[in-house]
């Protein structure tokens, strides 16, 4: 099989698909690997790394696209790559299509087969493609909190962990999924005082289990949120529906029960955030204010730590990648309904429900 890899060129992202291992293992079973020049620097891999695992380097993103069978990414085409896509090609990436009308009817259009990372799924609902990257955004989420609680960049001028004496900051973490759980261990470790907020009952019991009396851990519903909204500094939207839209759990109205100049950080924005005012922002512009409140809302908080990033990424990726070049596209799907859940759109349809249903009621329904 032709396996591409091309340079992401999404603002700001510096992740690649592929590490030479990966590019290794493929060509070692005799597949023809091909990598866009560059494509790998920004996440510590050049070009002779892949040369000398058997990979050929080629010029043109264009030819990459064109030549591969099976193209590897890590964030979804933007309106550049669209007339890239083609009928013969299958694409692995992160895709998050339910708020992206204008991505769902390009891949509907060139009838290209598109598989989502963040919709396969291995047991119980776990979603292991997607987990790793959870977990960075979860991390880099309390560090983002914590960042924008400085005066000079707009916040409230709070220590995160306070300091002997004065009280620490109050961070509140909205989802007790991976996201959630990584961004309260990383807020109790710069001894902030958290909560978190869960509306699933066996979640809260494994949450009370793993952090105990660290963390305040408390059933989700209208009233408890509100009253958690008025006592925080940080709040981090960690909500999950997988595939799906992400539920607007705080709307404008809300943000008036926040202190001023207190700080969100919106982890669900790839899928239209948790938070009414959120829009997509980037490392390079990262927050913005609605009625006094500090919005962080990044779409690719793991470009931030690429070379952490990728090598996670592909780890979970690997194994996937090799199924699909083994068995074929349809092969690898068929003997796996985990990772047939992968599959979104394929022959000019779009096979993934949830994707079906948020394109059915008019996409994006986020306001931006």
């Amino acid at each position: 099989m032709r396996i591409g890899v091309v340079k992401e060129i999404k603002l700001d992202e510096r992740r690649v698909a592929l590490t030479p291992a990966g590019a290794r293992e493929l060509a070692t079973l005799g597949h023809d690997v091909l990598v866009e020049r560059a494509a790998g620097v920004g996440s510590g891999f050049p070009d002779d790394a892949y040369r000398a695992v058997g990979a050929r380097i080629l010029d043109a993103a264009e030819e990459v696209w064109g030549d591969s069978e099976l193209l590897l990414k890590v964030k979804e085409p933007i309106e550049v790559e669209y007339p890239l896509l083609h009928a013969d090609l299958t694409l692995f990436t992160y895709l998050h299509l339910a708020p992206n009308r204008p991505l769902t009817e390009a891949l509907l259009t060139s009838k290209a087969t598109g598989i989502a990372y963040e919709t396969v799924e291995k047991g119980r609902g776990h979603l292991p493609l997607l987990a790793p990257m959870s977990e960075i955004a979860g991390r880099l989420a309390a560090q983002a909190g914590a960042y924008f609680l400085q005066g000079p960049l707009g916040g409230p001028g709070l220590l995160i962990g306070g300091v002997t004496g004065v009280a620490p900051a109050r961070v509140v973490v909205i989802g007790g999924g991976v996201v959630g759980t990584q961004a309260a261990r990383i807020a109790l470790g710069t001894e902030a005082e958290v909560t978190i907020l869960e509306r699933s009952l066996e979640r809260l019991h494994e949450l009370d289990e793993y952090f105990g009396s660290r963390a305040r851990i408390l059933m989700s519903d209208a009233i408890v949120l509100e009253e958690a909204l008025r006592e925080a500094d940080v709040v981090i939207g960690a909500v999950l529906v997988p595939g799906a839209l992400a539920p607007r759990l705080v709307t404008r109205d809300m943000l008036s029960l926040l202190k001023p100049r207190s700080v969100i950080v919106d982890v669900a924005i790839d899928q239209g955030g948790c938070f009414e005012t959120s829009h997509p922002t980037t490392h390079t512009d990262p927050v913005f204010e609605v009625d006094g409140v500090l919005h962080y809302c990044v779409a690719n908080m793991p470009g931030a730590v690429p070379v952490t990033a990728t090598r996670a990424l592909t780890n979970a990726t690997m194994p996937y990648v090799r199924r699909l070049a083994e068995a074929g596209i349809e092969g690898a799907l068929a003997a796996d309904p985990g990772f047939e859940q992968g599959l979104n759109v394929k022959g000019g349809e779009i096979i993934y429900e949830p994707v079906a249903k948020a394109y059915a009621e008019g996409t994006p329904v986020a306001p931006w």
